[in-house]
C-alpha cells in the first residue's frame, strides 16, 4: 500500500528458476523457522518489532490486549478508513452513491488502492479531512494527527495509534448509519489478496491468522521489494524513507511498517489494531511472518484459527499452484521468506532446483493451492508431522 501522493520506483532484478517460480533462487536447505519470540505484556512480540496493540472484544465490552495502543505510527493506508468516512458523513439514510464514487470506493476498501485515495485526499481538502475527522466526537479519536506540515501531500503519514483505530471500527459498527456500516465492512469483507496499486499479498496478520469470518484494512509503508503478488519487483522509497524525514516529526516515518486491523468472528465480535515497525532494511517477507505470530499470539474472542503446521519458505516469489505441478494455474506468488500454514501434503510433479530434487508438494489451505516442498524450510523432502492430502 503506497501511501503517499508520489514517490519514485526503481526496477528490482528477478532471478527466474524454472516454471514453477520468478525469481526463485537456489539456497542451503533451512532448517524448519521456528523463530525466537519475546513476550511483551500479553502478546508476543517478535525482536526489532515495535508495536502497538489493541483487540477490543465487543460481546463484553472490554479489551483483552493493550500494548502501546496510544502509541502514534504512520498510518499507511489504515487512513482509507477515515477518507470513506469522510466521504460519506452526512449524506443521509437515502444517499446513493455515484458510480464514479463507487468505482473508487470499493478498489480503496478492498485492494486498498492509492489512486483512489489520492483522488479523495486532494478533492475533499487532504489534511483537513483529518482535521474534520478530529472534530467528530461521536468517531472519539485521540492521538489520530495529520501528516507533518512538510509531507502535507502524503496522506499515509498521517498518525494513527491502535486504540484510535479500535475506536473507527466502533463507530462504523456501533454508530454509523446503517448505509455506511454496510457499504464499508461489506468492502472489507471482500479485501482480496492482491493490492490493487502495488500488487503487495495483503491477506498477512488476521487474515493469515483466522479462519472467516473476518474484515480486514490492512497498511504498509517503506522499502519494501513490491510485486509480490504479480509479476515484478521493484522497490518504492519515499523521501522519508531514504534518509531525509522530517527532523521534527513526532512519528517514525522511516523504519518499515505493516499494520494488520479489522474485526474477526460472527458479527464482527472482536476489533484487532496491530500497528508495527520493523528493523530498516527488513524484508516484506521477514514483517509479514513477524506480524502473522504476533497477531496469532493474541487473545481474540470469537476468532478460529485454521488447522495446519506453520513452515518458513525461501525463494522469491514462488508460485503457488492450483495442482502438484508446475502446469497447474499459478494462483498467485509468496513474499520471498514467508511462513506459510501447510495442512497435508502430496506427490506431483519432479521439481529440480539444484542440488535438491523433490517430488512432494505442500497444500496451504489459505491460498488454496499447493508449492513444492523444494521451497519449504525443512530438512526432509516429506514434511515432518504433515498428513497427505486425501
Amino acid at each position: 500500500m503506497r501511501m503517499l501522493l508520489r514517490g519514485a520506483a526503481a526496477l528490482a532484478a528477478v532471478v527466474t528458476v524454472a516454471s514453477l517460480t520468478s525469481g526463485a533462487a537456489a539456497q542451503p536447505r533451512a532448517e524448519r523457522a521456528a523463530g525466537t519470540i519475546q513476550s511483551s505484556a500479553a502478546a508476543q512480540i517478535p525482536p526489532g518489532v515495535t508495536a502497538g496493540i489493541a483487540v477490543f472484544d465487543r460481546q463484553s465490552g472490554t479489551f483483552t490486549e493493550q500494548v502501546n495502543d496510544s502509541a502514534q505510527f504512520r498510518s499507511a493506508s489504515v487512513v482509507k478508513l477515515l477518507l470513506a468516512l469522510d466521504f460519506l458523513w452526512d449524506r443521509g439514510p437515502d444517499y446513493v452513491i455515484p458510480a464514479a464514487d463507487r468505482a473508487r470506493l470499493e478498489p480503496m476498501l478492498r485492494g486498498s488502492d492509492d489512486d483512489a485515495a489520492n483522488h479523495y485526499w486532494s478533492t475533499y481538502g487532504g489534511s483537513a479531512i483529518i482535521k474534520r475527522m478530529l472534530g467528530r466526537p461521536e468517531v472519539g479519536l485521540r492521538d489520530t494527527a495529520a501528516p507533518p506540515a512538510e509531507y502535507a501531500d502524503f496522506w499515509g503519514y498521517t498518525a494513527m495509534s491502535a486504540r484510535d483505530t479500535v475506536a473507527i471500527y466502533r463507530y462504523i459498527l456501533e454508530k454509523a448509519p446503517a448505509p455506511v456500516r454496510t457499504f464499508i465492512m461489506d468492502n472489507l469483507r471482500r479485501s482480496t489478496r492482491c493490492s490493487t496499486t502495488d500488487h503487495f499479498d495483503q491477506h498477512f496478520g488476521i487474515a493469515g491468522s483466522f479462519d472467516r469470518p473476518w474484515a480486514v484494512k490492512q497498511g504498509w509503508s517503506g522499502a519494501y521489494a513490491k510485486g509480490t503478488c504479480g509479476s515484478r519487483a521493484t522497490p518504492a522509497t519515499t523521501p522519508a524513507e531514504s534518509g531525509s524525514a522530517p527532523r521534527a516529526a513526532a512519528v517514525d516515518l522511516s523504519r518499515p511498517a505493516l499494520h494488520t486491523t479489522g474485526t474477526v468472528g460472527a458479527d464482527d465480535r472482536t476489533i484487532v489494531a496491530v500497528l508495527t515497525l520493523h528493523a530498516t532494511g527488513t524484508s516484506y517477507g521477514k514483517a509479514y511472518t513477524d506480524i502473522g505470530r504476533l497477531t496469532r499470539s493474541l487473545k481474540v474472542p470469537g476468532g478460529v484459527r485454521p488447522a495446519g503446521t506453520w513452515f518458513g519458505t525461501w525463494g522469491e516469489l514462488v508460485s503457488v499452484r492450483r495442482g502438484p505441478s508446475t502446469g497447474d494455474e499459478r494462483l498467485t506468488r509468496l513474499p520471498a521468506g514467508v511462513e506459510v500454514l501447510v495442512s497435508c501434503q502430496t506427490r506431483g510433479e519432479v521439481v529440480s532446483v539444484p542440488p535438491y530434487t523433490n517430488d512432494w508438494w505442500a497444500y496451504l489451505p489459505q491460498y488454496g493451492g499447493f508449492i513444492s516442498n523444494i521451497y519449504i524450510s525443512s530438512p526432509d523432502n516429506r514434511l515432518p508431522n504433515v498428513p497427505e492430502c486425501a
